[in-house]
């Protein structure tokens, strides 16, 4: 009686009850996939397309929506160290429908090349993402360039060398700065250092409770996440824990630990600093530092956030980022009307 039941339910409302089941089942053994499914999902809802550039034989992936050349500059978005294009998936929900935007897989992340650690320093990056915005043309008028965390660093000093591509900057919680007040993470990293545990870091979790205070580490606001998706995170950057070390080795190395810093007094164009009250990766403090060295900086510190401001207030964050455009665009109308 129950097996005919279920033909009857089956034949009646398969196309219904077969994704169903499916889904049930990718989420119960095969959380990862399902998680990139998620994202596959939510980028077409936003509506950005993934796609490829070439420089040589190094492959660019990013993800993109509108065209360039309209009333506010085009935006290119980098991600911080282990994260990927997605990560500003919360952001670009609040951005205008026309805003051209652009989020790129940093080097070896995600679906960008992945080759040796001469382009994991903050330098190799910076000259990586300038062979990425020549590859697709980003470079033939003036745009805004965003970068979060090591993303930051990498912004910072890509402002310094390349100045005549950008129309403004804004960085989040960037790294790269001698800060004046030490993080919960840099305290932490310290420890490990003096206890020689070359094995243990902070952000590349390798079990489910490693992973949780990874993420109590970079949210102020607990993410409260299902047993599965906590899973699911877990299987997607496992594999990729190797490459990670190897990045972070770099970056903060003796070449790459303080980039942003030398190249603080380079930096020509407008810059808007955003940083989490409650960070505790790299601590807020580093906004005071921006502000010396840049006193016409615009510094926006966000209360009840942490390290991950796309995350945690992507409304607010895209808002400043366009009342920030809307305002150089008005200094530029002004100028132009004085000359």
């Amino acid at each position: 009686m129950e097996l005919g039941v279920t033909k009857t339910i089956m034949l009646a409302g398969g196309v219904l009850v077969l994704p169903v089941l499916a889904f049930v089942t990718s989420f119960l053994f095969w959380p990862g996939a399902l998680l990139k499914a998620y994202n596959w999902y939510w980028r077409r809802r936003l509506g950005l397309v993934v796609r490829y550039s070439y420089s040589g034989s190094y492959r660019f992936c990013y993800a993109s929506r509108g065209t360039p050349g309209g009333a506010t500059p085009s935006l290119l978005l980098l991600h911080g160290f282990s994260a990927t294009k997605d990560m500003w998936l919360p952001v670009v929900k609040h951005l205008p429908r026309n805003q051209h935007v652009v989020c790129v897989d940093m080097p070896g992340h995600e679906g960008t090349s992945r080759t040796g650690a001469e382009d994991y320093s903050i330098q190799g990056q910076v000259g990586r993402i300038h062979q990425f915005v020549q590859s697709i043309g980003l470079d033939k008028k003036p745009f805004h360039l965003v970068g979060t965390s090591m993303g930051g660093n990498v912004a910072g000093v890509y402002a310094a060398r390349y100045p005549a591509h950008l129309s403004s900057v804004t960085l989040m919680c960037p790294a790269g700065l001698v800060y004046p007040t030490d993080s919960e993470f840099i305290v932490r990293l310290r420890e490990l250092e003096n206890n020689q545990d070359e094995g243990s870091i902070p952000l590349i979790p390798t079990t489910p409770q490693e992973l949780e205070n990874m993420l109590r580490l970079c949210c102020h606001t607990p993410l409260n996440l299902p047993r599965q998706v906590m899973r699911g995170l877990l299987e997607n950057r496992i594999p990729n824990n190797p490459f990670y070390k190897e990045v972070f080795m770099e970056i903060v190395g003796e070449k790459s630990r303080h980039s942003l810093q030398e190249h603080l007094h380079l930096i020509k164009s407008p810059l808007q600093v955003i940083w989490g009250k409650e960070d505790q990766v790299l601590d807020v403090s580093g906004a005071t530092v921006l502000q010396a060295a840049r006193p016409n900086c615009q510094v926006d510190l966000l209360d009840n956030c942490g390290h991950s401001v796309a995350l945690e207030r992507p409304r607010k964050a895209a808002k400043l980022i366009m009342d920030f455009l809307s305002a150089q665009e008005d200094e530029g109308e002004d100028a132009k009307k004085r000359s």
